[in-house]
């Protein structure tokens, strides 16, 4: 008899569009909540975008109704944390990530939102954190990165009260950067990581590098911090391109080098 774990689905799929990588997690019929399969396929799917220097950014989204609903608690409850979700929210992607979420994005799943760059919603989806409602709290980073992007009492009343904003409020705030129609946060989210996709590849990586490292850093820290990337971009071969397809008026071929 056949292992029944063999004709399991893969829980995080990949698919390359041109220059963006789309990322789907894959446990639909679980909310696609977040467990050691899922957690791990998330890795393996960021070092793909990462380690392709044919890929300039990526897109993350989830099957069937909604984004994702965060820890698997029955896996939590058997065996503790999934191996492997850690090292995606505290690092994420070094390429630029977008998250493009449909229906819910809650508890570890606004978290995952939390580690991508970007996130497009559609209209009438749920982000909140509602771990306090099952005796735990928002540990996966949600505490320290959405008072960076929402007012401080908003982010307050989410973290004390379990109760979700809708993607239309969280735009307003200027968490969600795009609203999209209901089904189609994945069609404008490609757009939008296709319209990145079309600048130098290195510039692109350190623009995000130094919008994401310079939270807390002093001005004499920041130009400190930026000297090393400076040096490596303004030396590449795309530095030369650009300039010189802008004067022969044709579109650059970038190189990722």
């Amino acid at each position: 008899m056949a292992d029944q774990s063999e004709a399991r689905p893969p829980a995080v799929l990949t698919e390359v569009g041109g220059r963006v990588l789309l990322i789907t997690l894959n446990r639909p019929a679980a909310m696609n909540a977040i467990d050691t399969d899922l957690a791990q396929g998330l890795l393996a799917a960021v070092d793909q975008l990462d380690g392709d220097d044919a890929l300039t950014a990526g897109v993350l989204t989830g099957a069937g109704k909604g984004f994702c609903a965060g820890m698997d608690l029955k896996a939590f409850a058997a065996g503790g944390l999934p191996k492997g979700f850690d090292r995606f929210i505290r690092h994420g992607a070094r390429k630029p990530l977008i998250a493009a979420v449909e229906g819910f994005a809650l508890a570890g799943g606004l978290e995952v939102a939390l580690a991508c760059d970007l996130i497009v919603a559609a209209a009438g989806a749920r982000l909140g954190i509602p771990e306090v409602s099952v005796g735990l709290f928002a540990a996966g980073g949600a505490l320290g990165r959405l008072p960076r992007r929402v007012p401080y009492g908003v982010a307050m009343e989410m973290a004390l009260t379990a109760e979700p904003i809708t993607a239309e409020q969280a735009h307003g705030y200027g968490l969600v950067t795009r609203l999209a129609a209901t089904g189609q946060a994945v069609t404008v989210a490609r757009e939008l990581a296709e319209r990145i996709a079309r600048n130098a590849p290195l510039a692109v990586a350190a623009s995000k590098q130094v919008l994401r490292d310079v939270a807390g850093l002093t001005e004499a820290e920041f130009w400190d911090h930026q000297a090393p990337l400076i040096r490596e971009v303004f030396a590449s071969e795309d530095a030369k391109e650009g300039p010189r397809a802008f004067a022969e008026k044709r579109p650059p071929a970038w190189s990722g080098r």
